[in-house]
């Protein structure tokens, strides 16, 4: 007699369609000129005035823009707009939520919780990922199970071992005097019992949560896309900050304690980071912070809602600039480098050093030239891989 042992494969919850969701990469919305036609040379002159005389709804930047807040106890800069926090996160996962481990989601979670909202409605990310870890534990038990039944039933047909079939029932009067409860328990038990109802619970949960954009993220949407206005949140007033200020408040609370605008450097913590991510930035990866991991930055080919980050990124600022020959380079040890490599590769991601050239300082006076600023840095990036014998015999 043969048996299906087969281990029924758990059913996944149906995910949201990220493509639709995620669709646009960045905050903007990009308009096509008019088509050219070689055959009709008043297409080109119809692009021509199209290019430089663009219509009011053919702006990139959002319309209106995209506010946040700076906060400085914090030193991030805090979305409360339900509008913006949405256009943020779905349009290039901009920021973290407060009460989150990534996408903001404590509202729906809290609903859920409550009862205000169904099991299986509205299934967050994360939400997605521990009912399909459960599931997975769940079939690997049922499929250790059936192996090992199958297993006894083999060596049972070999002789070598005996099925116990007998002990494993329990006797008839024991199950009748177990599920038999007395008069006076049953009629307790009905009265205890609290009656379900199919309505749900009218709860106004009040949104809590708020997206955290960092300082490099934040000066990006400002200054690299137009699309987001930062206010001064320790004024009475709404001020809203230029991008002269911005830069140099982000460089200011970058140090801990803060300094001074005077006494700022060439080597700024934020001036480095901002620098390596406005690179990756530009050069189409979505670039999220990897405190994680022990490195700085990790790189996502589309979003961290479609798949896992290719690669681990570390900043190494360089003074290769003969100004900076008078001070002490500060040198990590191969041991720091080996950890780190081998962090990286536990979890499949590619170790990137990023060496940044530092300028010299330069004294100015009045706003500063951001493009020309960023424009005297230079970025290098090496790869580096763990070599394995097993793996890399060849």
């Amino acid at each position: 007699m043969t048996t299906n042992t087969t281990c029924p494969k758990p059913s996944r919850q149906k995910k949201p369609n990220y493509n639709i969701i995620h669709a646009d990469s960045l905050p903007l919305q990009a308009v096509p000129l008019p088509p050219l036609i070689p055959h009709n040379p008043l297409s080109l002159l119809h692009i021509i005035y199209a290019y430089l005389f663009p219509s009011p709804s053919s702006y990139a930047q959002p319309s209106p823009l995209y506010t946040a807040t700076f906060s400085k106890a914090t030193c991030s800069v805090n979305v409360t707009d339900a509008v913006s926090i949405q256009g943020l996160w779905c349009r290039g996962f901009f920021g973290k939520g407060s009460l989150s481990r990534s996408e903001p989601t404590w509202l729906t979670r809290t609903r859920r919780r409550l009862g205000v909202i169904g099991k299986n409605e509205s299934l967050t990310a994360e939400e997605l990922t521990e009912r399909r870890r459960i599931e997975r534990r769940e079939f690997k038990k049922e499929r250790a199970r059936l192996e090992k039944e199958k297993l006894e039933r083999i060596l049972a047909e070999e002789g070598k071992i005996t099925l116990d079939i007998s002990g494993e029932a329990p006797k008839a009067d024991e199950e009748d005097s177990n599920s038999t409860p007395a008069r006076g328990t049953s009629q307790e038990a009905e009265t205890r019992q609290p009656i379900i109802t199919s309505q749900r619970p009218v709860v106004d949960v009040e949104e809590l949560e708020h997206l955290q954009l960092t300082l490099e993220e934040a000066f990006f949407l400002t200054f690299g896309l137009g699309a987001l206005v930062i206010i001064d949140g320790s004024s009475n007033h709404e001020k809203q900050l230029s991008n002269n200020e911005l830069l140099n408040l982000f460089r200011m609370y970058s140090y801990t304690p803060v300094r001074e605008v005077e006494a700022l450097r060439p080597d700024d913590p934020f001036m480095v980071n901002y620098v390596v991510y406005h690179h990756f930035r530009s050069l189409g990866w979505v670039v999220k912070p990897g405190v994680k991991f022990a490195v700085d930055y990790l790189l996502y080919n589309r979003g961290p809602a479609f798949t896992h980050a290719e690669f681990a990124v570390i900043i190494m600022p360089s003074y290769s600039h003969p100004y900076w020959s008078e001070h002490q380079e500060k040198r990590q040890g191969w041991h720091w480098l080996h950890c780190v490599n081998r962090v990286s590769s536990q979890v499949k991601k590619t170790l990137i050093m990023c060496f940044v050239d530092i300028p010299p300082p330069k004294a100015e006076k009045g706003d500063v030239n951001i493009p020309a600023l960023l424009g005297s840095y230079k970025v290098r990036e090496v790869s580096l891989r763990r070599w394995l014998p097993n793996r890399n015999r060849d």
